[in-house]
This record gives structure tokens, sequence and C-alpha cells, in this order.
């Protein structure tokens, strides 16, 4: 059943990100067979948009803010379902998943930044984000910790 729900996210993403986007975007991350390298991607994604998002909340671009922070959740979701498809025990294999937990914790302090340096009116706007990479965050760290039961 999990692995039914990842594929129809997987699927549902590619369906949306194959528009015309730019390299290196969630485009090229599906493509990737290797779901490590791919969570990798998405990450590095999640940190373009990051920069993207600064600069439509500094111009005061509400529209595009909200656009890059869905694309963000899209990465973020990208990253956890591709760690989580690998099947591995992030105890005995950290290897990628050490790496998106260092990346996302750092990700949701430049997050946290961005949304208190935006207007009163648009910090709504990144909750939902911001929501999802720290449960994402939250996950990687117990597993890391815990171990896969």
């Amino acid at each position: 059943m999990r692995a039914l729900s990842t594929i129809l996210v997987l699927t549902a993403l590619a369906a949306t990100s194959f528009a015309a986007s730019p390299p290196g975007s969630l485009k090229t991350a599906l493509a990737e067979r290797d779901l490590g390298k791919r969570s990798k991607l998405a990450l590095d994604n999640a940190n373009a948009v990051l920069k993207e998002m600064r600069e439509a909340g500094n111009k005061g671009d509400t529209q595009a803010l909200t656009a890059a922070a869905a694309e963000f959740e899209d990465s973020v979701a990208l990253c956890w379902d591709s760690l989580e498809s690998t099947g591995k025990n992030p105890r005995k294999s950290p290897r990628w998943f050490k790496s998106a937990e260092i990346e996302t914790r750092n990700m949701l302090k430049k997050l946290t930044s961005l949304q208190d340096d935006l207007q009163f009116e648009e910090r709504p706007l990144l909750d939902k984000a911001k929501a999802r990479l720290q449960k994402v965050h939250d996950d990687l760290l117990v597993g890391l910790m815990e171990g896969k039961k």
C-alpha cells in the first residue's frame, strides 16, 4: 500500500513538472533512477526554489511566492518519498539519510528567516511548506536515531 501511494505521488509530480522547467528542476530529479541521488537532486531543487522564494518576497510578488512554495513542497516530498522507497534502514545505511537531515535542518533555518522577513500578510503562505519540511526533518532524525522498526 505504501509503495502504491509513493508511485502515485511520483506520477503526479512527474505530470506537473514536465512543463517547461529550468535545468536542475524536479524534472531532472524525477529522471534519476538512483533513489539516493534523486533525493539529493530534489533537495538541490528545493534550495534553488528557496532562493526564488526570497527574490519573490523581496519584490512583493505574492503569486510567484505561492508557486515557488508549492514547488518547494513538491521537492521536499520527492526527497522523502525517494528515501523511503529505498527500503533501507537509515541507521544501518545513513549516507543519503544523514545528508538529507543536515540539508533539511539548514533549509528550515533559511525558510524561517525568509518567513520572518516577509510582510505580515504574506507569512501564512509559507506555513504549509514549513510544516512539511519540519515533518520530513523530524522523520529523518527519528529514523537515524531510532532506526527502522
